[in-house]
C-alpha cells in the first residue's frame, strides 16, 4: 500500500467512526513510511470535517462526533513527537478558546496540540468562552496571539465583541487575533478587525509562528 493510499484509508477509518482501533495504526503506517506529519494532520482535518457535516445533517449522532474527536486526539499525541523534530521551536505565547454558545472542541485541541509542538506556551480558556474571560486573558497573560474558534454561525457575534472590547479598553494594539472555525471566514475576520483567518490548523500554527517570530521588542510586528 503506497503513502497516498495509507493516508486514503485513514481518513476513511476515521470517518466510519467504527475503525477507530485501525485508523490509529493507519496514522502509525504513515508516520512509519515517512508521511510529512502535517499531510497526516490534513487528512485528520478533513475526516474530522465530514463527521461534523454529518452530525449536522443528523446522520451522525453525538456518539460518533466523540469517538472521531477521541481518536483525532490520540493521533495528534503520536503525531506531536514527528512535529517536535523539525520545529523551529519559536517561543511566544498564545491564548485560544471557543467562543461562548459553542461546545465544539476537536479543532481547537488540534490546533493546540501543534502550537505546543513548535515550542509556544498555550493557554487553553476551554470552550464556550465568555467575552470577559478571553479579555481577562489578554490582559493578564499577556499573549503574542489571540486565537477564537467557531463552528456555529449563531456566536460570531461573540468574536466581534470580544475583539471591539479589547480596542475599548486599549489592549487591541498589544496582540495579534486570529479567528477560525467553519462560521467564519477571511472577509468576517477583515470585517471585524481580526488579523487573520485560519482556514486549518496548520494555517493557524503558521500564521502564529510567523507573527511571532516576526516580532519586535516583544510584541508581534503590525
Amino acid at each position: 500500500m503506497g503513502n497516498s493510499e495509507i493516508l486514503a484509508e485513514l481518513k476513511k477509518a476515521i470517518i466510519d467512526c467504527v475503525r477507530l482501533d485501525e485508523a490509529k495504526d493507519l496514522a502509525r503506517k504513515a508516520l512509519n513510511a515517512g508521511v510529512n506529519p502535517l499531510d497526516v494532520v490534513e487528512v485528520v482535518r478533513e475526516a474530522l470535517d465530514e463527521v461534523g457535516d454529518l452530525y449536522e445533517k443528523k446522520e451522525y449522532f453525538l456518539m460518533e462526533l466523540t469517538l472521531a474527536g477521541s481518536t483525532a486526539t490520540e493521533i495528534m499525541t503520536m503525531i506531536r513527537p514527528e512535529l517536535k523534530k523539525t520545529a523551529s521551536l519559536t517561543k511566544g505565547k498564545v491564548v485560544i478558546g471557543t467562543v461562548f454558545g459553542d461546545l465544539h472542541y476537536i479543532g481547537k485541541d488540534i490546533v493546540i496540540a501543534m502550537l505546543t509542538s513548535q515550542g509556544l506556551d498555550v493557554i487553553d480558556l476551554g470552550v464556550d468562552v465568555p467575552c470577559t474571560s478571553f479579555v481577562e486573558a489578554v490582559k493578564n497573560e499577556q499573549p503574542d496571539v489571540l486565537a477564537m474558534s467557531g463552528l456555529l454561525t449563531i456566536v460570531v457575534d461573540e468574536m466581534r465583541k470580544v475583539i471591539d472590547t479589547l480596542r475599548n479598553e486599549g489592549l487591541r494594539e498589544g496582540v495579534k487575533i486570529m479567528i477560525g472555525g467553519r462560521a467564519v471566514n477571511e472577509a468576517f475576520a477583515q470585517e471585524i478587525g481580526a488579523d487573520a483567518f485560519g482556514a486549518n490548523a496548520v494555517d493557524a500554527v503558521r500564521l502564529a509562528t510567523e507573527w511571532i517570530g516576526g516580532r519586535k521588542g516583544g510584541k508581534p510586528k503590525k
